[in-house]
């Protein structure tokens, strides 16, 4: 059968490849390897004991038929009135999209407001969905540098440097993946003067990590005088509540443009699943110990894995303060991210993401996720250890190749 011709867009689709390095790990390990995973973002906890008895007795309830496109209506009532409590504003159910994941959420927001000629400015180093939504709408992607030396944070002059007539969207992204990195208050103020010069520009504010969070309060650029009307929203219960596998997330903007979501929604997915939906109204109406203990185990394990990645040499890394993914600058090692990424793995066993999967902004840097117990990030670290003074660099082998003739 020839292939068949597929449409162009598809051309500027890209990919996460934490789950193609997830199966190249798999594959190592089919074949007797003994691979330490540091490449999903995905929390290794289990999901609350209440949120699972709940979801059991929403099928036991018959909570196993169709719902409306946008989400259960006691559910999008859950949601907003968690966010209203969380960020300080009000927010009526009818603001409200439940959605298989948060993923929707991007793509229906770069869908409903986007065409080809807009400007769109996301975060680089950042998570790569943004930047292939943008590109396969037809958008024009307009990189928005998250530097080391601003502690992985937005610089609000660079924000606006970018920001045109043509800016249709800003994505924002805090705490963040893959940096850690955090939207302070001074930041934020700094960043909504910025967006005032451009009023018809909107933001995607994506607070997925929101409760992952290791100093202070989380700050939602919603929760500022007149924002709310601009921003659309993006969390979900994957992360706080270890629920990745149950694909719930929401996305909250002004009603005008949830109906227009809830409308791809109905042409995409039809709705998020009945169960899963109740089960979210337990996760946020119900006991939040199981979170608290998640987050100070986080906190544990950031602590470990900072402190051993600068005990290495050639390698440095900055204390990220939410999330649980942290980027050491790989650049005094004299290897490219993806080389040494690709040699941690096949040489080490420990499985890792180039900071080049996130952006070109992400050369230089390693992106580890410390999802994983604490005996096994010792043992990842004692392997980078062992296994990187036995890397040569570009440089070193030219220079190993020069003394040998």
């Amino acid at each position: 059968m020839s292939t068949p011709k597929f449409a162009e867009a598809m051309s500027r689709l890209g990919t996460e490849t934490a789950f193609e390095v997830l199966a190249r790990a798999r594959a190592l390990e089919a074949r007797g390897r003994e691979i330490v995973h540091l490449e999903i973002g995905e929390p290794d906890f289990d999901t609350p004991g209440n949120i699972r008895e709940r979801a059991k007795l929403a099928l036991d309830q018959g909570y196993t038929h169709y719902g409306p496109s946008a989400g259960l209506p006691e559910a999008r009532a859950a949601v907003a009135e968690y966010v209203a409590r969380t960020r300080g504003i009000t927010v009526a159910p009818e603001e409200v999209l439940l959605v298989p994941g948060g993923k929707p959420i991007i793509f229906f927001t770069i869908l409903a407001l986007c065409e080809p000629g807009d400007e769109v400015v996301f975060p680089d180093p950042g998570f790569p969905i943004y930047e292939s939504m943008i590109r396969f709408v037809g958008a024009k992607p307009v990189s928005l540098p998250i530097r080391e030396q601003n502690e992985f944070s937005v610089d609000p002059a660079d924000l606006e440097k970018r920001m045109t007539r043509k800016t249709k969207l800003v994505i924002l992204n805090s705490p963040a993946n893959p940096t850690g990195g955090v939207l302070t208050e001074d930041h934020l103020d700094r960043i909504v003067r910025a967006l005032a010069k451009f009023p018809d520009a909107m933001i995607l504010s994506d607070e997925i990590y929101s409760r992952i969070l290791y100093e202070g309060e989380h700050r939602s650029i919603l929760s500022y005088p007149g924002m709310k009307e601009r921003c659309i929203l993006l969390d979900g219960f994957s992360k706080t509540y270890a629920m990745t596998g149950w694909r719930l997330g929401y996305g909250v903007a002004n009603k005008a443009l949830i109906t227009a979501m809830a409308r791809l929604a109905t042409n995409c997915h039809s709705c998020p699943p009945s169960f899963v939906q109740i089960a979210g109204i337990e996760a946020l109406r119900g006991p939040q110990r199981d979170v608290d203990t998640m987050v100070a185990e986080f906190r544990k394990r950031r602590d470990v894995i900072v402190e051993g990645l600068n005990s290495i040499p050639g390698v440095s890394c900055k204390r990220p303060q939410g999330a649980f993914c942290v980027f050491p600058n790989i650049t005094a090692t004299g290897l490219s991210s993806k080389a040494l990424a690709d040699a941690l793995l096949d040489q080490a066993g420990v499985a890792a993401l180039s900071g080049t999967c996130f952006g070109a902004g992400g050369e230089g840097y390693l992106r580890f996720s410390y999802a994983n117990s604490v005996s096994a990030i010792e043992k990842a670290l004692e392997l980078i250890r062992e296994t990187l003074p036995k890397l040569k660099s570009p440089k070193r082998r030219k220079e190993t190749d020069k003394a040998r003739a």
